[in-house]
This record gives C-alpha cells, sequence and structure tokens, in this order.
C-alpha cells in the first residue's frame, strides 16, 4: 500500500514534469518562429526608416504623431520627413538600402525602438542606427512621436539613444 502511494507520487511529479517541459518547448518554439516584426509598433519604425530614406514622404508622414509631423513641417527641408532622415546621412554614404528592426524596450506602453539600416558605401558591416520612440494613438494606430541617430553604430553616441544626450538629430 505504501508502495503503491509512492509511485503514484512518483507517476504524478513525472507527468507533472512532461506537461511543464511540453509547455516550454511551446512557448520557446513560439517566440523562435515569430518575426520581431509582427509587432506593430516595431513594423511602424522600420516602415518609417525605409519610406523616409527612400524619399517616399507620402508613405513616412501618416506614421508620425501629430506633434512630431508639425516639428518635421518646421525643422526638415521643404517639411518632409526625407529632408531631414536624408540629410543625415553623410554623401560619402551612398544612398539608404534597407532599414530593418534591430532590437526593442517597452517604456510604459510605448516602445524604445532601434532600427540599423545599411548603406551603398562604407556603413553596410555595422550599419546605420537609429531610434524612435513609438506610442499608440487613441485610434489604435503606432505612431512614431521621436527620433534620434541616424548614425554609425560604431559610434559611441548611438548607445543607449533614448536616453543619450549625446546622440544627435532629436526630433522633436
Amino acid at each position: 500500500n505504501r508502495f503503491e502511494v509512492g509511485m503514484q507520487v512518483k507517476r504524478s511529479l513525472w507527468i507533472g514534469l512532461v506537461i511543464i517541459a511540453v509547455v516550454a518547448a511551446v512557448v520557446l518554439i513560439a517566440v523562435a518562429l515569430t518575426p520581431p516584426q509582427t509587432n506593430p509598433a516595431f513594423d511602424v519604425a522600420a516602415s518609417f526608416a525605409n519610406a523616409a530614406g527612400h524619399g517616399n514622404d507620402d508613405k513616412a508622414m501618416p506614421l508620425l504623431s501629430t506633434e512630431l509631423a508639425n516639428a518635421v513641417a518646421d525643422k526638415c527641408q521643404d517639411g518632409k520627413p526625407s529632408g531631414c532622415v536624408m540629410g543625415y546621412a553623410p554623401a560619402e554614404w551612398g544612398g539608404m538600402e534597407t532599414a530593418v528592426f534591430r532590437r526593442a524596450v517597452p517604456d510604459g506602453s510605448a516602445w524604445d525602438i532601434e532600427v540599423i539600416a545599411t548603406y551603398e558605401k562604407d556603413k553596410g558591416a555595422s550599419g546605420v542606427c537609429s531610434y524612435f520612440h513609438v506610442s499608440q494613438a487613441a485610434d489604435g494606430q503606432w505612431k512614431i512621436d521621436r527620433w534620434a541617430g541616424f548614425i554609425w553604430c560604431g559610434d559611441p553616441r548611438s548607445r543607449d539613444m533614448a536616453t543619450n544626450p549625446d546622440t544627435p538629430n532629436r526630433m522633436p
């Protein structure tokens, strides 16, 4: 009788461990197979960097908060996002090829997001890093309300761009 109780306890423990292992495996597989760009906030940051970096202001402007769009109108060449973004890169870098999500950190209900871009000349290996603060608007859309960076990722000013006072190209 005592032996049977001991066996039932062991069996229950093994079943519990197997269930925990299966659940953990399912979670790890789901995390590994879900690309970070599926988060709409992350997609907004990468989409904006690509649009503004290629001069597609019609696609870039709707991704900005009202406050940031007003700042762009006041401070960027021709009042357009590409007027700032394309102006940050030195001519010797060439044109932007592509920008992709790099990493993100939650900031309350918003996100601090870094994007890494490659350019045609000399800046493809370690990339060009940009920072975007993306918040969800009242209508549910994710909007960029500030940005900074657009500098070579090897530059110390590209570290902790959300809070680094030395990071250049801050908007607004």
